[in-house]
């Protein structure tokens, strides 16, 4: 795993969970169990906190910062797409963040929030939940569904699941 101590701040990661070695997890970062935390991800505790929910996935080179003193929670099972960067104080639980989206700060994403890929979601932002936001600037453009929900689920479980899988079948042969 790449877990870095920054002074006095120590990450933690709970039972479970993988953490890819090209990912750095640095400082005051608490991950908890059943997490993906991809190739190439950058979660940055220095001078905030981030807290980081059961069965979520970071995906590959997503980065998650905040600004200092302050804690950036991550709910249970979200899903944060490959390269999204995020700066955001909340993201609630089985929310989505598409594949290259930018969440910046004091951003607040509700629970089952869906933020298309490539979307900008600016400073200040709150998003209700089960709301689909698209765009640059990020514009409400639908309500999430029952199918849209059982769709994420099963991604969700993927991720899981190959979480778990990493943890026993990764392995560097060269």
């Amino acid at each position: 795993m790449g877990l870095y101590r920054f002074g006095d701040r120590i990450p933690v990661v709970k039972k479970d969970s993988y953490v890819s070695d090209s990912a750095q997890v640095i400082g005051d970062v608490v991950i908890e169990s059943d997490c993906y935390i991809g190739h190439g991800a950058i979660l940055r505790g220095d001078y905030g906190s981030i807290r980081v929910g059961e069965g979520t996935a970071v995906e590959e080179n997503a980065v998650i910062h905040i600004q200092p003193n302050c804690v950036s929670l991550i709910g249970r099972k979200v899903t944060i797409g490959h390269g999204a960067i995020v700066h955001c104080k909340r993201i609630n639980d089985f929310a989505v963040i598409g594949m290259g989206a930018v969440l910046s700060f004091d951003v607040e994403i509700g629970e089952w929030a869906i933020v298309g890929e490539g979307c900008v979601v600016p400073a200040g932002t709150k998003i209700s939940s089960e709301k689909i936001m698209m765009g640059v600037p990020a514009k409400i453009v639908g309500e999430v569904h029952q199918g849209q929900k059982d769709f994420w689920l099963y991604g969700k479980q993927l991720y899981i699941d190959l979480a778990h899988r990493y943890g026993k079948n990764f392995e560097r042969i060269s």
